[in-house]
């Protein structure tokens, strides 16, 4: 499977789970550790968790996550490529990322 493929294996998933507001950036041109970045909105702490442990059950055997942090408003996933964030919608406000990743690709 490709990237685009995982990537929108990855969306659909999160979709199907209430995630919101998911956008997707493609930083293959960029100088950044990841060629994809997946960024969605959860309804709350609860479902950031939920999205994220979701995730990582039914990508196992699937992808590798090399690297993760959650907590209640934030989780982050490295699958080497592909970068995922999940986050309540203040923190995603907050923080901007999106921003910040779109000056990466000018």
């Amino acid at each position: 499977m490709n990237i685009d493929e995982r990537v929108k294996k990855i969306v659909q998933m999160l979709d199907d789970k209430k995630a919101n507001e998911i956008e997707v950036l493609d930083l293959s041109g960029a100088d950044y550790i990841s060629d994809r970045v997946i960024i969605a909105n959860s309804l709350n702490g609860k479902h950031t968790i939920a999205l994220f442990e979701y995730l990582k059950k039914d990508l196992r055997g699937q992808e590798e996550f090399l690297a993760s942090d959650t907590t209640d408003e934030w989780s982050v996933a490295d699958l080497g490529d592909i970068l995922i964030h999940i986050m309540i919608p203040a923190y995603r406000e907050k923080y901007s990322i999106e921003k910040f990743l779109k000056e990466l690709m000018k």
